[in-house]
Parts: C-alpha cells; sequence; structure tokens
C-alpha cells in the first residue's frame, strides 16, 4: 500500500497550500505535486514564489522560503472522486487545527473543491476568501494545478500572483 507523504510545515508560514490529497505518483515518490503532468512548480515559479523552478524532490527546501505543504486528505488516490465522505469529515477537522496552530499568513486552497470541502461553502470564487474559517487567516482560493485543468496556464498564474500581491501588500 502507498504511504501517505509527510506534511512540511512550520509555525508562521507565509504561505500553507493545500491539496485534495497526494496523487499516486507522489504517494510513490514521496513528495508533493510529482505526477509529471502536474504544473504547480511552474505555476510557484512564474507567480513569483519561487526564484526558479523547483522540482517535486525538492519541495521540503521551500519551508525556507516560508512556503508549506499539506492536503485535507492524506491517502494517496488516483483522482480525488476516491475520496470518502468520511475521509473528507476528519481531513477537515485535522486540517483547522494545522492551520489553528501554525497560524500561516495565508492558506492556498489548490483547487476550488478542496475549499468547498474544508469550508462547507459551495459559493467560493477564486482568490481572498472574505470570511475566513480560522479568523485572522487569509484564506485564498486557486485553481488545481492538475493537467486536467481546462484553464489556460496564464489564466492559472494570474491568480496565484494575486496571492503573492496581497502578500507583499500585507508586508510593506
Amino acid at each position: 500500500m502507498i504511504q501517505p507523504i509527510p506534511d512540511h510545515l512550520r509555525e508562521n508560514l507565509d504561505v500553507l497550500f493545500v491539496g485534495f490529497n497526494p496523487s499516486l505518483r507522489s504517494g510513490e515518490v514521496g513528495h508533493h505535486y510529482a505526477n509529471p503532468h502536474n504544473r504547480f512548480w511552474t505555476i510557484l515559479h512564474r507567480s513569483g514564489f519561487t526564484p526558479r523552478k523547483y522540482r517535486p524532490e525538492e519541495d521540503r527546501d521551500l519551508l525556507a522560503h516560508g512556503l508549506g505543504f499539506t492536503n485535507i486528505v492524506a491517502r494517496p488516490t488516483r483522482s480525488a472522486a476516491d475520496i470518502t465522505r468520511e475521509e473528507y469529515r476528519e481531513g477537515r477537522m485535522i486540517l483547522r487545527k494545522k492551520i489553528e496552530r501554525l497560524r500561516p499568513r495565508a492558506v492556498c486552497f489548490v483547487g476550488k473543491g478542496v475549499y468547498q470541502e474544508y469550508s462547507g461553502r459551495r459559493d467560493a470564487g477564486w482568490g481572498r476568501q472574505l470570511e475566513p474559517v480560522v479568523p485572522g487567516i487569509l484564506e485564498f482560493v486557486a485553481p488545481s494545478s492538475s493537467g486536467l485543468v481546462r484553464m489556460k496556464l496564464d489564466d492559472i498564474v494570474a491568480i496565484y500572483r494575486e496571492l503573492k500581491r496581497l502578500l507583499d501588500e500585507k508586508e510593506g
């Protein structure tokens, strides 16, 4: 059986990126966003979060840039459709506790469905959410980086760039 991959977390991150769950490829190699069709590392670099394009096996190194990784469900699956209601219920509680304990400046939900499962809200749009589940945390919804997403890469990067702008504004 493929094991869950480790979270990369610490207190006071700039951004905690939250995915649905690891892909089977990520589960096999033990790193986030490891499927070769996943555009996460390209998006992260092009939106200004990293000085270069990192590789999945360097995921832990991004803690030094204030970026952390977790998922709402830890079990690797072929697709998010394989996640059970019980796994979402349990994952929602675990994720909220992580956010409350670690207090990142922002939580970026990598996919609208991830935020909907976490918050229970069906009307979430892209970008900053006005009523965060955890008070005082900037909650941001961005498109999934999966190669299955039909949005143009430039449009996805522009949404992630908005999160970077919000964080830079908050800093300055």
